[in-house]
Formats: structure tokens, C-alpha cells, sequence
């Protein structure tokens, strides 16, 4: 950096610096402080709307006595609110007020709208998961191992081989069904489900 022997030399460069970059600084100012508060706007309507649509979510799940008024009060909430991880929420309780229906197949529509909107912080794995269950039960045991395949969340994976192990063995395939509840044994899964153990022995003795 140059150094400048006098204040004279010094207010000179002063006013060249500025007759060169001036406009630039000025500019530059007032695009910052220009995006600080329109980033500062955003973050506020943010949260904002975060906090209506928590709210509006929580007052939809007051409606779980009545599927029906639940599931119209899903539908507006839909509408009204851009919210993933609420949706996915509410989505997962109305798959299960399905199930707990008897309609199967409504609420494995609704989990797969849950896993392909991709809602995050493993509200898809869960729904994967849960329509593993439902295919199942609907005796569809080759998609449902096919679906569990999907799950790749190292969370989840003591519980996936479990499942996929339930569902090998309701094929007739004992040995791999082994190997499964082995696989899940080995990432933990018997302190999750103690049951494990015992489905692992049964086969071994059978």
C-alpha cells in the first residue's frame, strides 16, 4: 500500500479514490443494505407463515374423532399452507385413520404422496416404511420387500431388515429370512425390538 508523506498528498488521493470508485461504493451500499432488509422482510414472513401454518395444523389434528371433517381439513390446509414437513405430517395421520378404516388402499395412496413430495427429516422413510406394511397386508410381499429396498437411512435400517425378514418368511423363504433378521440384529435392531431375537431362534430351531 502507498504511503503518502503529507495530509495534502493524502486529501488528494482521498478525492481521486473517490472520483474512481465513489459511485461504485454508493451503489454498492445501497444494494446491501437493500438486500439486508429485504432478506430481513423474508425471514420475518417466514416465520410469519410458519407459525400459522403450525397453528392451522394443530387445529386439524383437533378433527381425528372424524375422519371425515379431518380429511376436509387436511384438503384446506393443503391449500392454504406451502408447508412439506406439516403436510407430511398430516398425511401420515390420515394413512393411518385409512388403515384404522379398513381402506387400505386410500392410505397407500396417501403414503406415496407423502414419500414423492420428499418432505425430509425421515417423515419419507416412515412412509415408506408404513407402505411396506401395507403391501403386505394386502399380500403384495414381493413389492413390499421391493419398497423397503427404497429405505437407505442408517436409522432405519435394523427396522427395514426386520420387516424384510417378517416378510421373507411369509414367502416360505426361511433362509433368507435369516439373513435378514441377522443383518438386522447386527445394526442393533434386537434393543428396538426385542422380538428379533426370538424370530431369529424360531428359525434357526425350525
Amino acid at each position: 500500500m502507498e504511503i503518502y508523506s503529507t495530509e495534502e498528498q493524502q486529501v488528494d488521493a482521498i478525492k481521486t479514490f473517490w472520483k474512481d470508485y465513489g459511485t461504485s461504493i454508493i451503489i454498492g451500499a445501497v444494494v446491501g443494505l437493500g438486500g439486508l432488509y429485504g432478506w430481513n422482510t423474508y425471514s420475518d414472513y417466514k416465520v410469519t407463515q410458519q407459525e400459522k401454518a403450525s397453528e392451522a395444523f394443530q387445529s386439524v389434528g383437533l378433527q381425528r374423532a372424524d375422519p371425515v371433517a379431518m380429511k376436509t381439513a387436511a384438503a384446506e390446509f393443503s391449500t392454504a399452507h406451502d408447508q412439506k414437513g406439516y403436510q407430511a405430517m398430516l398425511d401420515l395421520i390420515l394413512a393411518k385413520a385409512a388403515v384404522d378404516a379398513g381402506d387400505l388402499a386410500e392410505a397407500e395412496k396417501v403414503l406415496k404422496q407423502v414419500i414423492a413430495a420428499k418432505p425430509g427429516s425421515s417423515l419419507d422413510v416412515i412412509a415408506t416404511i408404513r407402505l411396506a406394511r401395507i403391501q403386505a397386508e394386502q399380500g403384495q410381499l414381493a413389492t413390499a420387500i421391493a419398497t423397503l429396498e427404497q429405505v437407505t437411512d442408517e436409522a432405519f435400517l435394523a427396522q427395514r431388515d426386520e420387516l424384510k425378514g417378517d416378510f421373507l418368511s411369509r414367502q416360505g423363504d426361511v433362509e433368507k429370512a435369516k439373513v435378514a433378521y441377522q443383518s438386522a440384529m447386527d445394526k442393533g435392531g434386537a434393543a428396538a425390538s426385542p422380538g428379533l431375537k426370538m424370530k431369529l431362534d424360531s428359525l434357526n430351531q425350525a
